[in-house]
């Protein structure tokens, strides 16, 4: 349990550390906005995924995973310093797609949103089809069938 904890709070000291080296340090023409979304680090401290967005067109993050990979062995050195570890963790960069899966949604979203409007604006001026009340209800008797 204490090893999962160690490794949650080097993994957020890794996004911190990551990010501000591709700010800083990191000076290649290829690396575009670069967001660092989250590092996680696995039990054993070895080894640090971590997840960045790019903004920009599909060329921007191709470029960008080029100058990621290139500085991969100057990032690792530099965490490794930051963090006092014996070996500094292998680090691999991945492309974290949940803005553009929450972007979708949204899409999805706007979607509904304007079918429902349709609805209710299709519904507002609806007569029932039939009787207005639909309803059977128990035949009443009068006083001429009792007889």
């Amino acid at each position: 349990m204490m090893g999962e904890a160690r490794a949650k709070q080097l993994a957020d000291r890794i996004q911190v550390l990551v990010a501000e080296l591709l700010e800083r340090r990191v000076k290649d023409p290829r690396l575009g906005f670069v967001t660092v979304t989250d590092a996680k680090l696995t039990a054993d401290l070895g080894e640090a995924s971590v997840f960045y967005t790019v903004y920009g067109n599909e060329q921007d993050r191709a470029s960008t995973a080029a100058a990621l990979e290139s500085a991969r062995g100057l990032i690792r050195s530099e965490v490794g310093k930051a963090l006092g570890l014996r070996r500094a963790p292998s680090l691999a960069f991945y492309l974290d797609a949940i803005p553009e899966t929450a972007g979708q949604i949204e899409e999805l979203l706007e979607k509904a949103r304007r079918a429902d409007a349709e609805v209710a604006k299709a519904a507002a001026g609806a007569k029932p089809a039939g009787d207005a009340d639909p309803y059977k209800k128990p035949h009443e008797d009068t006083e001429d069938e009792q007889d």
